[in-house]
């Protein structure tokens, strides 16, 4: 073997040794930086606070050491803790709730919760004149629907005379619409019907009129139950409710009516009660030979106030229009201004409709006063219904007889001459 030889094999060895001590001495070095990497002081960069750059190396690694965290503690959605108080709930009717005790210090959180404690609610008298609303649509932002002290004038319609259909609808319907709509049912109807609206822009109740373009979202439609014809019928009572469904049905409204059976029973009561009172008083002027001729007539009436009216009587009204007396022809014709001229008659009759006429005995001594002057132009007599003379003793059981039917009607809350006592008399 040659020195070449030898030097090669010798420099070889000497390579692998050198590789081997030096990925030794790696290892080394790679482990003692993974165990400072991975000491127990080391500080978490998720946990430990931002190192300030203005504080020493030293205080910052002690901060670090002395950082410690907590295990987790368990939290309980029904244990507030010491510090907190436990408020049940409670419904409050004044504004502003008293302050409420706390709960139990100690309670055991696997018992079942316990029901709120309720405050009662008082009763509140409901008013049958109440109207409340009942829109489809939230009321945020809206007028409520109107109540009756807002208000429903009784002589419009009044829950003591009228079956009354209440009906909202979801948006303004004209007026036209809502008096057509079941004109045609409402036809077959023996008893009147009314129908009032809500004025939103006057705040107040209104009769519907078919003359105006005025828009209803609240609508009252009324069958008056007693008439002097008499109590409204089943049949009436069941048309009636039928088409103010349908009427609902074709505004997308909603309607509330009352209990037909309540209706029918106090209309027959209620018919009962005015044909006890109903009562017209007449006191007739007769001729004693001579007719009476139509141009005094006319001029004695005229002087007195009263006019011919569409049922060809003389009529006598107040400062309001409304009738106190009339006057008739006992003979066939009535009286028209084109007749007065020619005709002539034998007999006058004065008449008193003792319901429809306020203070009443006050109305009857002027009737009687008018009566006495005619039979004194006219060269008449006073006489009762059987010819009978009317002297001032005659008179007087007539004037307290008015006094007590009258009596009787304001004990019932229907003063005579009253729009809604005029309407159950009509």
């Amino acid at each position: 073997m040659t020195e070449l030889q030898m030097g090669l094999i010798g420099l070889g060895a000497f390579a692998v040794v050198g590789v081997v001590a030096y990925n030794k001495w790696q290892e080394v070095r790679q482990r003692r930086q993974a165990e400072q990497a991975l000491q127990a002081n080391h500080p978490d960069v998720l946990l430990d606070d931002a190192r300030d750059p203005e504080v020493p190396a030293g205080e910052a690694e002690e901060r670090t050491s002395s950082f410690a965290i907590s295990p987790p503690q368990e939290i309980s959605f029904n244990d507030p803790g010491p510090a907190a108080e436990r408020i049940e709930p409670v419904l409050f009717l004044d504004p502003e709730p008293e302050e409420l005790p706390a709960a139990e210090p100690e309670q055991d959180l696997t018992a079942e919760p316990e029901e709120p404690k309720v405050v009662p609610v008082p009763d509140v008298p409901h008013s049958s004149q109440t109207i409340v609303s009942r829109d489809a649509g939230s009321a945020t932002g809206e007028q409520a629907a109107p109540a009756a002290e807002a208000s429903e004038d009784l002589h419009l319609l009044s829950p003591r005379i009228d079956f009354t259909a209440s009906i909202d609808a979801v948006e303004p319907v004209p007026a036209s619409r809502i008096l057509d709509a079941q004109r045609e049912a409402l036809a077959r109807v023996r008893k009147p019907v009314r129908w009032i609206g809500y004025n939103e822009e006057a705040g107040e109740w209104e009769p519907i009129s078919g003359q105006t373009e005025r828009e209803y979202r609240h609508i009252r439609a009324g069958l008056q139950l007693v008439n002097r014809q008499g109590p409204v019928s089943e049949n009436d009572l069941a048309i009636f409710s039928v088409a103010m469904q349908d009427l609902a049905d074709q505004l997308m409204g909603i309607v509330e009516l009352p209990l037909r059976q309540q209706a029918l029973d106090a209309a027959i009561r209620l018919d009962e009660f005015c044909a006890s009172v109903d009562i017209q008083i007449g006191i007739n002027v007769i001729s004693q030979g001579q007719v009476f001729p139509g141009t005094k007539l006319r001029a004695l009436a005229e002087a007195a106030g009263m006019t011919i009216d569409a049922a060809k009587r003389f009529v006598r009204c107040d400062d309001d229009g409304n009738v106190l007396y009339v006057m008739l022809n006992q003979e066939a014709a009535g009286f028209s201004a084109e007749m007065m001229k020619t005709m002539s008659t034998h007999g006058l009759t004065f008449l008193l409709d003792v319901p429809c006429v306020a203070h009443g005995e006050r109305v009857f001594n002027q009737m009687v006063d008018l009566a006495r002057r005619f039979a004194d132009v006219l060269h008449g007599a006073l006489v009762d219904d059987n010819r009978r003379p009317l002297s001032e003793t005659a008179l007087e059981p007539i004037r307290k007889q008015i006094g007590h039917y009258q009596a009787q009607m304001a004990a019932q809350h229907l003063p005579a001459g009253n729009p809604l006592t005029l309407r159950l008399f009509s």
